[in-house]
């Protein structure tokens, strides 16, 4: 079993690898990190297109996920739109002006996870899957355990 410190290294390199394959996006786009992030969020989690949903599924900061998503309606790149059942609760959507910034973040994406998955075959790519949710669902379920106490 892996120490702590070699499984949270791990965590932060991926995580690293991955801003590292999308910070050229950002600069030809002149877009933050998180700016970036949720475009690629909205596109990959239809259904998932609140503000709210960001922040709890990337787990991100609620101000900064608040400040990118104002600087992307600035930009032209998303739109928000109240809830008609429920006009507290504004959806985002993705504008036409955002389609080649959401084309690189794709490819890239692509390129991400081939990278990681490099020497993996189908069935160790099935394990992973299978395992990885188990340990997103433990990770849950322990968090929750440890709010209500």
């Amino acid at each position: 079993m892996a120490n702590t410190t070699e499984f949270l290294q791990n965590m932060r390199r991926v995580t690293k690898l991955h801003e590292t394959c999308l910070h050229p996006v950002c600069e030809q786009y002149h877009l933050t990190m998180i700016e970036a992030t949720v475009i690629g969020f909205l596109k990959n989690n239809p259904g998932a297109d609140t503000a709210a949903d960001i922040v709890e599924l990337r787990m991100l900061s609620k101000s900064h996920v608040s400040q990118a998503v104002e600087a992307l309606i600035q930009k032209g790149l998303i739109a928000r739109k109240a809830d008609p059942q429920d006009r507290r609760r504004i959806h985002l959507s993705l504008l036409p002006a955002a389609a080649p910034i959401i084309e690189s973040i794709l490819a890239i994406q692509n390129e991400f996870f081939q990278e990681l998955h490099q020497g993996f075959s189908e069935t160790d790519l099935q394990q992973y899957n299978m395992l990885n949710r188990r340990i997103q669902e433990n990770a849950i379920k322990a968090l929750e355990r440890r709010k209500s106490s």
